[in-house]
């Protein structure tokens, strides 16, 4: 099977999605130089007529709207760019969306972890279509400034959020490094204010460290999103807490809001042996499966922390992880999205990201709006989870998730002490 590319991004922080990306996804004869204003517009109507995940596209006469569209007269890129917004729109579909060319850059980039901004993940709420935080990026602006995942968005600059597309926010807030944005924001029943200064934000995607508890030396691995060198670096932490003989594991996803999915397969391998990940199903009802290669680099006991800022690829280990029975899931519940976007590069330099399956967990939990639920629940206050955003006090004694997660890596260690020794790969086997 070959390994697809996937990530959780659009541009500029916005919402929270899996990603097929690359010409050859779809197909390839659309990336032709340069198509006039009408052939693009009928180009973009032709792809997502071939692979919209819904084939009575919102219940629209589908034919129809390509008459309508293809039928008028374009006389520049910006005419037909408006016209792609207004049919896409007609799908009703928050993560089917149009690039102009200067977006798809910024798109591109973003992929390889090179961020700018003030970092925020942010979707539109399914019911309320109100501008949410999924998640801060760590380290960022609006982490240091202590704004919080589920917090709304209500104005930027002064300016209502309400029925603004989801683009027009993140171009309001996007912008040069050094320059600010005021962000209103509604949480709960309160209003507040913060006044942030766009920066450069790299992402550091693993961290790690051992820590010694009454039941011996435990390996902590934070994880904030899945990058392009996301595994290359969980290899290296996971081989160097093996020699330093960790007795079991912490993998933190909070606030993970996911990234490439071929990260996140090989991250899965590295903690199961050959076992099934996920499932595509596309609208023919086809259905492809992943799995990991049979090569784990590690068997020892595993708790994995979520919240509801988990998302996307992060959900698609912990439904994996859980599904499989490899780890106990520890926290709140997960964001909740279970749709696959695929992104089509157009010859002018633009793209279309459109919805093409759903995804299932290996026991075929559809998770989309609903989430993955932790096997034990420890919610927080809104004050303790501004101080782990804010004064990053994450696995800390101050963490009343990671104090949870200790005490049940604790359970699971002394079961598998109860348990005869089963013989098993050394560090050795899995170096070669």
């Amino acid at each position: 099977m070959t390994t697809q590319k996937f990530f959780a991004r659009t541009v500029a922080m916005v919402a929270t999605t899996v990603l097929v990306t690359g010409a050859a996804s779809i197909s390839k004869s659309w990336a032709e130089p340069q198509p006039g204003p009408k052939q693009l517009v009928d180009q973009v109507w032709q792809i997502l007529d071939r692979n919209y995940v819904d084939g009575s596209f919102n219940q629209q006469d589908w034919k129809a709207v390509r008459q309508d569209y293809v039928g008028r007269s374009y006389s520049s890129k910006k005419q037909a760019y408006v016209a792609i917004q207004q049919m896409v729109a007609k799908l009703g579909d928050r993560y089917t969306e149009f690039f102009e060319p200067q977006a798809y850059n910024a798109l591109n980039t973003e992929i390889s972890g090179n961020l700018s901004g003030v970092g925020l993940e942010l979707a539109a709420n399914g019911k309320t279509k109100a501008l949410t935080v999924v998640a801060p990026i760590e380290k960022s602006p609006a982490a240091s400034a202590g704004i919080l995942p589920a917090d709304v968005i209500t104005k930027i600059n002064g300016r209502s959020t309400q029925g603004m597309n989801i683009n027009d926010a993140v171009k309001q807030i996007k912008g040069v490094a050094g320059t600010q944005v005021v962000l209103t924001i509604l949480r709960g029943k309160q209003n507040l204010t913060f006044k942030l200064t766009r920066a450069n934000i790299t992402i550091n995607p693993v961290s790690s460290r051992t820590e010694m508890t009454e039941f011996g030396k435990i390996g902590y691995i934070r994880l904030p999103e899945f990058t392009q060198t996301a595994p290359a670096e969980m290899n290296r932490a996971i081989l160097a807490l093996e020699k330093q003989q960790v007795k079991g594991y912490v993998l933190d996803l909070r606030s993970d809001p996911g990234g490439l999915l071929d990260a996140s397969l090989k991250i899965a391998s590295m903690w199961m042996e050959q076992t099934p990940i996920v499932s595509l199903v596309n609208r023919q009802a086809v259905k492809e499966r992943y799995e990991t290669d049979g090569r784990s680099l590690t068997n020892k006991p595993l708790v994995v922390l979520v919240d509801g800022g988990s998302a996307s690829a992060s959900e698609i280990l912990a439904g994996a992880l859980q599904d499989n029975g490899r780890a106990t899931l520890v926290g709140t519940r997960t964001f909740g999205k279970g749709l696959v976007q695929a992104v089509q590069p157009l010859g002018d330099g633009s793209a279309i990201k459109l919805t093409i399956a759903k995804y299932y967990t290996p026991k075929g939990r559809d998770i989309n709006h609903i989430g993955i639920t932790p096997d034990i629940v420890v919610g927080l206050t809104d004050d303790q989870k501004k101080n782990l955003v804010q004064k990053r006090q994450v696995a800390t004694a101050a963490d009343p998730q990671y104090a949870k997660a200790l005490s049940s890596l604790g359970q699971l260690l002394r079961a598998k002490a109860a348990t005869p020794r089963q013989p098993g790969k050394t560090l050795e086997t899995l170096v070669r």
